[in-house]
């Protein structure tokens, strides 16, 4: 299991933590209640624009990671 297969019990914990519930984060990331409640539940189909949403509410980050990362940020400094 990698990260990505926890993001709705991440989003969760952090949700809890900061003291909201579904609503008000759902309020504060300009997104549906149902968004939250299915990204928490772990349902297969999200938007990504509706999870970088509530990620930034959090203060979450999301990073691509991959072999090839490193060599993918040496060319794209490359004119």
């Amino acid at each position: 299991m990698n990260k990505i297969d926890n993001i709705g019990s991440i989003i969760r914990f952090h949700r809890r933590k900061a003291g909201l519930t579904q609503k008000q984060l759902a309020t504060l990331a300009g997104v549906g209640k149902s968004a939250v409640f299915d990204i928490e539940k772990e349902k297969i189909t999200i938007r990504l624009n509706t999870l970088t949403a509530i990620l930034s509410v959090l203060n979450i980050s999301l990073e691509p990671e991959s072999p090839l990362m490193e060599q993918w940020n040496m060319e794209k400094q490359l004119p």
